[in-house]
């Protein structure tokens, strides 16, 4: 019988798992605007998805429908969401501009940071927060500590 990896090939350690209200809607925003590719899709009763995987880059992705009485619920039922989920790309500006265009809602311009990337921030129509990034220059520690006095007090 052959060996099963605890941990599969195509999984990293730390895996979001986001609550959508309206899972297969997410599933096809996140294609369109982040570019993911869909893995896996279990549908359930009432055309609610049970569990979903995508991949975005090399990292995968699941979601699930709201089920309130599981108390699984997405940031549309809570009024918002406390998590923000950063993507590190090859080009911020462009991935930013498609995630826009396909309906993400642009809350912080990208612009260069001190901390050395190009940086902007979207929330994507369930209510999801995302940080966009790319990295444009490395930075010393002690750059990043003075910089970060200067700019945040």
């Amino acid at each position: 019988m052959p060996q099963v990896k605890p941990v599969p090939d195509w999984m990293h350690t730390v895996t979001p798992h986001l609550i959508c209200a309206g899972a297969a809607d997410a599933v096809e925003f996140y294609k369109k605007a982040f570019g993911a590719e869909e893995l896996l899709r279990l549908p359930g009763s009432e055309g609610k998805l049970l569990h979903a995987c995508i991949r975005i880059g090399d990292s995968a992705l699941m979601l699930a429908d709201e089920f309130p009485e599981w108390g699984s619920v997405g940031p549309k039922s809570l009024e918002g969401s406390p998590v923000t989920i950063h993507l590190q790309v090859e080009d911020v500006d462009g991935f930013v501009a498609r995630a826009v265009a396909a309906g993400a809602k642009l809350t912080m311009p990208v612009d260069a940071m001190f901390w050395g990337d190009r940086y902007g921030r979207l929330e994507d129509p369930f209510g999801h927060h995302w940080a966009v990034a790319t990295h444009i220059r490395d930075v010393s520690p002690e750059e990043l500590r003075e910089a970060a006095r200067k700019t945040c007090g």
